[in-house]
């Protein structure tokens, strides 16, 4: 099937140390270091998730941005979306993103999202233990988009209609965003763009037209944990109930109940069932996602999902984006193309090898895995 649509995976720079992670975590700590020592919550439950092709790789060097690239672009992944962390002028994680445009190197399109929450303990954006915080001003807007104008200028980056596709994960969390918008679009104009294309993440407040904050467009997330559906044990009623049982009584405690376990399969089946929203949004899918390698307990674990399950679901939303949209905005996501931390990775891992990717490329073109 030949098609215009361009799948861009969402790409984690956290995988070099860097000071400010040895000091809050300990020496050297990396994603890898929560990845490594992940263990299974429950019976059945795949963890830890190990890598394989690419193995424990560090970002500081550039052949290894560059085997990725090499490895996504073979498999039908268009372009990379790089997290990109920005606090009132101090970057965190850059070395992946400096050495990426300074190079030239790899060749492959992206864009950026700015990941605008706190750090904080919890790794979720909550407002307990904050490591570094957000403050946001007119002067710190100038002074980001300047910082941002330089990948703009790079050929690699993505761009619909001539404008410089720009993400944010939380639009609602800047108290005069439309303001910032505007005062965006007036300076990439000021450097010859004819404007910017402005996308806001729906992770925590979703459902709200991006014209609302001056964006151009939505991104769902994937999952969409409104579209959790059903405990995974409450499809087997007599099991739910016993395990429940013995769990509240301290006879046999259960992962089950100390996390929250739901099934790929009921998630994939809400979120295609989603009412089209009023407004443009591009959408998302995920492999998978299991994010008990950051926390020791209220994980959030889709259980059970297979390439094959998530081989049909690129193909629908591939000819959902297909018939949905023209031109440059025939995009969709990939959440993620390696955010091992949450079990959520195209990369290869040591249980299903190249499986996620040959799924991947099988459900852009309609064949079988």
């Amino acid at each position: 099937m030949q098609s215009n649509v361009k799948p861009l995976a969402i790409y984690l720079p956290q995988y070099h140390p860097i000071p400010e992670n040895d000091m809050w975590w300990g020496k050297g700590f990396t994603e890898w270091t929560n990845v490594a020592k992940a263990k299974p919550k429950f019976p059945g439950h795949y963890q830890p998730h190990l890598p394989k092709d690419l193995g424990f790789y560090d970002l500081r060097l550039l052949e290894v941005m560059e085997a990725q690239a090499d490895l996504a672009k073979r498999f039908g992944v268009y372009g990379f979306c790089y997290y990109h962390y920005w606090f009132g002028g101090r970057l965190l994680l850059e070395r992946p993103l400096h050495q990426m445009l300074e190079s030239g190197r790899p060749a492959m399109p992206y864009c950026l999202c700015w990941a605008n929450e706190n750090w904080s303990r919890r790794w979720d954006g909550s407002e307990m233990d904050i490591l570094m915080e957000q403050r946001y001003s007119p002067e710190d807007d100038l002074a980001h988009i300047r910082y941002l104008i330089r990948f703009f200028k790079d050929d690699r980056y993505i761009k619909i209609a001539g404008k410089p596709v720009l993400l944010m994960y939380r639009t609602e969390l800047h108290p005069r965003m439309n303001e910032t918008s505007e005062r965006w679009r007036e300076e990439a104009r000021k450097e010859g763009f004819p404007d910017l294309y402005l996308v806001r993440v729906e992770n925590f407040l979703r459902d709200v037209d991006p014209a609302v904050y001056g964006f151009d467009a939505g991104m769902e997330f994937a999952p969409d944990f409104n579209c959790a559906g059903r405990k995974y044990l409450k499809q087997y009623p007599v099991k739910y109930a016993a395990t429940k049982w013995m769990h509240r009584l301290n006879i046999q405690k259960s992962g089950y109940f100390d996390n929250q376990v739901f099934q790929y399969d009921e998630l994939v089946e809400n979120m295609l069932r989603k009412p089209p929203a009023g407004y443009k949004r591009f959408r998302t899918v995920c492999p998978s996602w299991d994010n008990s390698a950051r926390r020791a307990s209220n994980a959030v674990v889709f259980h059970k999902s297979t390439p094959e399950k998530f081989k049909s679901w690129v193909s629908d939303i591939a000819k959902y984006t297909e018939r949905s949209f023209d031109g440059d905005e025939q995009i969709f996501f990939i959440n993620a193309w390696n955010e091992w931390g949450e079990g959520c990775h195209l990369e290869p891992d040591q249980r299903f090898g190249l499986g996620y990717l040959e799924a991947f490329k099988a459900g852009l073109g309609g064949d079988s895995v």
